[in-house]
């Protein structure tokens, strides 16, 4: 068994590495590509400036201007737990200071100089002037002036680049070589570059103006990076993991980015979110097995009954209502201030809820408060109820289709036969073996409990992790939408292990050599 299940959880390593897969390309070909989708989570109020800064930092951070196989390559280095190269620091938000990517060349700079400015190498006072003996505040300050410096001189790059960029395509469209543009309309700059300049062309002069201008926010840039370089060195800000060997290889956890959507670091939005999705999941799941199994019994030991029928035609009639619909109704009766107005309509707790106490009871006036745990469990119930109605029909079905299939066995005869008290036929021989297609069902229920809580949790505004994945598909945020698709993944994997397991533990007939 233990070797099974080493083999299992290997086997998990390369199903994660096609599942991720398969999602980063689905966003990185998705129109507009990741770039795209990212630099439109700020809003359409940024001004040309903000856009061209957080332009900077996605491409320093995330390469978006290389291919996707080679951006889903760093992404995977940044999630796996072994990391190669110099270690990152680790900010006080928990952000990961990563080392600048190079700075991008200038597109058809040859033209207009020999070769590109180079960096000047800092004088040996430089750092002592900023990070001597201070103290680790102001060396912080220092090192996030820095920082601003670098990414300022790389977005008056990326601007400089996109004006040129623009030239480019007037001058193929003069030039009247429509092999210099792409289907969109755009330069080619490979293209472009490997042919002669024609100076002649009214267009080359803004070619020259912006070429140039791009040239000198190249070096400033590349020395700005310098200077960023050094001070990561000098930064007050401990470095992540732990290194093996320094320098080439460290372990440290998973670095799953930066989202965009809200400026935090995913790690601790899906810390936020994922207590409140499975504090949900974790009271729906006994609840539905608890009313399930034990009215699919009864259905089974009473074939043919009102039991058995209307049992059935209950939870079928459940089956058959979407959770949308149902999360709608329940609002619109059970919260709704025309009706009912039984229950709160969003949210885990009131107002103020900081301040309850633990549990209910009457304060030095005598009025009543429901405390912090009725209080809660007064919120959840709708969302709860919409969890769990629907899979009473599948479990109860499930569990009465196999009970009466075991009641037909030699076994049960021959149990039967002996004198066996009917109680103990129906649980110990009927049931027990009745178990393997329940726990089958069971591991397919709690992942799909999971990503149905994204509806409920959209219909009540529980701050869960599918309120979380419905933001980040709407803002198109992919570092928080690859790691929710990670994570379902990783579920989902668990828990098909896990049957395997109880498989072994129901019936000791199966093994795993």
């Amino acid at each position: 068994m233990v070797t099974y299940i080493l083999r299992r959880l290997l086997l998990m390593i390369p199903t994660l590495i096609g599942i991720t897969f398969v999602v980063f390309m689905l966003i990185a070909l998705s129109p507009g590509g990741i770039g795209a989708g990212l630099l439109v989570s700020g809003g359409a109020m940024q001004s040309q400036s903000q856009i061209a800064i957080q332009k900077a930092k996605l491409e320093d951070r995330y390469g978006l201007n290389e291919p996707a196989i080679v951006q889903y390559g760093r992404w995977l280095g940044r999630v796996s737990p072994i990391k190669f190269g110099r270690r990152d620091l680790v900010s006080p938000s928990g952000e990961l200071i990563t080392r600048p990517r190079p700075v991008p060349t200038p597109a058809v700079w040859r033209w207009f100089a020999d070769e590109l400015p180079r960096a000047t190498p800092l004088a040996p006072e430089w750092a002592a002037e900023r990070f001597g003996d201070k103290p680790d505040d102001e060396k912080a300050r220092a090192f996030r002036r820095i920082e601003g410096d670098y990414v300022e001189a790389r977005a008056r790059v990326v601007a400089a680049q996109a004006m040129l960029a623009d030239a480019l395509k007037t001058y193929a469209e003069e030039l009247g070589d429509g092999s210099l543009l792409n289907s969109k309309r755009e330069a080619r700059i490979g293209a472009i570059e490997r042919t002669t300049p024609d100076r002649t062309l009214k267009s080359f002069a803004e070619v020259e103006r912006h070429g140039r201008a791009a040239i000198d926010a190249y070096g400033a840039a590349a020395q700005a990076r310098l200077r960023y370089i050094a001070a990561m060195g000098h930064a007050p800000f401990p470095q992540a993991g732990v290194g093996i060997i320094p320098g080439v290889v460290s372990i440290a956890w998973p670095d799953l980015g930066i989202a965009f959507s809200r400026g935090r670091p995913v790690i601790n939005l899906i810390a936020e979110a994922l207590p409140v999705t499975l504090m949900l999941n974790l009271i729906a799941f006994p609840i539905i097995y608890l009313v399930a199994i034990p009215s699919g019994m009864a259905a089974a030991t009473r074939k043919g009954t009102f039991v058995d029928v209307g049992l059935g035609g209950l939870y079928l009639a459940l089956f058959s209502i979407p959770a949308v619909l149902a999360g709608v109704l329940l609002q619109g009766f059970m919260a709704n201030p025309d009706y009912l107005n039984a229950f709160p309509t969003a949210g885990l707790s009131s107002k103020g809820h900081d301040a309850f106490r633990m549990l209910p009871g009457t304060d030095f006036t005598g009025a009543w408060h429901r405390g912090w745990l009725m209080d809660r469990v007064w919120h959840i119930v709708l969302p709860v109820a919409c969890l769990v109605y629907a899979s009473f029909a599948v479990i109860s079905k499930q569990t009465r289709a196999a009970m009466l299939e075991n009641f037909n066995a030699d076994y049960v005869r021959t149990a039967k036969a002996k004198g066996v008290a009917p109680r103990d036929v129906i649980l110990r021989h009927v049931f027990r073996n009745s178990l393997l297609p329940l726990i089958t069902m069971a591991v397919t229920i709690f992942p799909a409990m999971l990503a149905g809580s994204v509806v409920i949790e959209k219909i009540f505004t529980v701050p869960g992790m599918g309120l979380l994945l419905i933001e980040a598909i709407n803002l198109r945020d992919r570092e928080l939408i690859l790691a929710n698709a990670a994570m379902i993944a990783v579920v989902n994997l668990c828990a098909l292990l896990l049957a395997d397991i109880l498989y072994a533990l129901a019936d000791p007939r199966i093994t795993y050599r």
